[in-house]
């Protein structure tokens, strides 16, 4: 019988290191992972009240109601419904500028080549904001992680916006 209990205290102590040594080893990163996204949050809500207070054109990409707002300091001046990433391809969140414009580009992917994509404006690396021709969805995440603007707002966005124009991505 002491042998029986033995064996369970022992059993029962491995189980509880075991679960403490996880809990050490998980929670840990969980944390972390909140707290990069806390601050990455917080960079977000500083660099669109830093633009705030100038008289600045940028861009702001709402994806969780998924809009687009064109501001000139506080002032907005047109704004969109656009379509942004699938979940499997997301739109990435953060702070950027347009880095090339182009009236017509053609994109490539591991599932698609669409040709005279209009009025491209890339902001980090393959993300772009751009004409979508191709769709009619709208309000809905259905991109690879550009951000889709019906052609005839995308035209206004690229007459609009120059080359250096902030872009603040948020959800």
């Amino acid at each position: 019988m002491n042998k029986t209990l033995s064996s369970l205290s022992l059993q029962y102590f491995g189980a509880l290191l075991v679960s403490a040594v996880i809990s050490f080893n998980v929670l840990p990163a969980w944390s972390n992972t909140s707290e990069a996204r806390t601050a990455q949050a917080d960079r977000i809500a500083n660099k669109i009240l830093e633009l705030q207070e100038t008289e600045q054109r940028w861009i702001q990409i709402d994806l969780s109601n998924q809009r687009l707002i064109a501001w000139e300091g506080t002032k907005p001046v047109y704004a969109v419904v656009i379509s942004t990433g699938k979940t499997a391809t997301p739109t990435i969140l953060g702070t950027f500028a347009i880095q090339t414009k182009h009236r017509l580009a053609r994109m490539t992917g591991p599932d698609y080549d669409v040709p005279n994509v209009p009025y491209t404006m890339y902001f980090h690396g393959g993300y772009a904001i751009h004409g979508a021709y191709w769709h009619n969805r709208f309000g809905t995440p259905v991109s690879h992680g550009c951000v889709n603007v019906a052609p005839n707002h995308a035209a206004w966005l690229f007459n609009w916006a120059s080359v250096g124009t902030p872009v603040v991505v948020h959800e």
